[in-house]
Parts: C-alpha cells; sequence; structure tokens
C-alpha cells in the first residue's frame, strides 16, 4: 500500500493532519483581510429563515466557510471516500456540516438533503464536485432544486497571495497576510416543471453565474 493511501485510510494520520489544517485556516483568517460584496442576496433568505442551496467551485473549499455570516451551519454535500472524511473533520470547525451522499459500497439516498431543506436548514453543493470535471456543473444541483422548490445560490471567492495544488480541481490554497473577497451571485430559481432536455440551460447559467461572482472576486482583489 503506497503512502498516500495509508494517510487516506489511517484515521490517527487524517485527525492529525486535520488539526494541521484547522490551526492554518484559522491562522490565515487572523491574518487576512476579508471583504463581502452582495451579502443582501442571501441576507433576504437568512432573515426570513428561508432555504436555499449555496453554489460554488470544489477548488474554493478552503476558505468557504468565511462568506457564512448566519447562525445556522451550512451543510456541506460530500462522499463518503476518505477526502470527504477529511473534509468533515476540519469543516466542523468553521460553521460546516458534512452531509455523506455517496459511498463505494453502497447507494446512499438523498433524502437527508430534502429533509434538511424543508426544515429551512442550507445546503452547500460544489456542482463540479466531488471528481470533476472541473469547474462543470453536473445535473444533480438542477434535479435537487427542481424536486425542493429551493433557489440557487452562487458565490465566488479570490485572493490577493495563494497558490493552486496539482489537483483534479486545482484546489486553491490561499497565503496568510491576503486580502480575500467573496462575491454572492443574484439567487436562481429552477422551474418545476422543467424538462429533462431544458436541465443543460441551467447548468451553463449556474457555471456562469459562479464564474462571474470569482471574476468580480479578481478584479476587486487587484
Amino acid at each position: 500500500m503506497g503512502i498516500k493511501k495509508i494517510i487516506k485510510k489511517n484515521y490517527f494520520v487524517q485527525n492529525f493532519l486535520a488539526i494541521i489544517a484547522i490551526l492554518y485556516i484559522f491562522f490565515v483568517k487572523c491574518t487576512s483581510k476579508i471583504t463581502i460584496e452582495n451579502e443582501n442576496y442571501p441576507n433576504e433568505y437568512w432573515l426570513n429563515s428561508k432555504p436555499f442551496i449555496l453554489s460554488f467551485w470544489h477548488s474554493q473549499l478552503m476558505m468557504v466557510s468565511f462568506s457564512w455570516s448566519y447562525k445556522k451551519k451550512l451543510n456541506i454535500l460530500a462522499s463518503g471516500h476518505s477526502d470527504g472524511r477529511f473534509g468533515a473533520i476540519v469543516g466542523n470547525f468553521f460553521k460546516l456540516n458534512n452531509i455523506k451522499t455517496s459511498d463505494k459500497s453502497q447507494n446512499l439516498s438523498l433524502r437527508p438533503i430534502f429533509k434538511l431543506l424543508k426544515s429551512q436548514q442550507y445546503i452547500g453543493i460544489t456542482p463540479d464536485g466531488p471528481r470533476g470535471p472541473k469547474e462543470i456543473v453536473s445535473e444533480g444541483i438542477i434535479k435537487i432544486a427542481k424536486k425542493t422548490n429551493v433557489p440557487i445560490i452562487p458565490v465566488g471567492f479570490w485572493s490577493s497571495r495563494n497558490f493552486s495544488l496539482k489537483s483534479w480541481d486545482s484546489f486553491l490554497i490561499t497565503l496568510p497576510f491576503s486580502k480575500c473577497y467573496f462575491v454572492w451571485g443574484e439567487a436562481i430559481n429552477i422551474p418545476s416543471d422543467l424538462k429533462e432536455n431544458e436541465i443543460i440551460n441551467f447548468q451553463n447559467l449556474i457555471e456562469q453565474s459562479i464564474n462571474e461572482c470569482v471574476k468580480k472576486a479578481k478584479k476587486n482583489i487587484k
């Protein structure tokens, strides 16, 4: 078994690395200036306790919790494999609660997601995750929003000091002493009578909306 597989499967190693990641993210937060634009978009839902689905690229998971100003936790959809478990440990310290939706050994139901949204909770989905293709929106988020009649709100992020990992998603690592900028987008409502051949139109719309938020964040950093 290779070193990467040992790290992924070893409970104690995972927890040790998670602690390091938690301390690093806290350090980045404490030394950086964080600005949030268009927070009035989610505020409309937070103030009225109305649920929505937060949509952002998988590469921006590290900092996304700092865009979340509401008292309720954000429930992030995650896979059941080791990366998802590692994310659950880290996310728990940053108002994020991982919801396992897939596993190699079994097909898990999306029922917990519908139950959370029905009880006015909030869901976060990386529509290009957990394995890509990078920054391409899958059908899943559209179907969830359609079935639950809950809007999708995009958010994009950028920082002045960062680098990208050589991973499928080019995972973004923000460095300490950065200027961090979040941009929220307008809510996107999925029609309850949306036909199968129309799903692609909303996939493209969400992709464009997230990319526009990231583009604005980059522009404001300069």
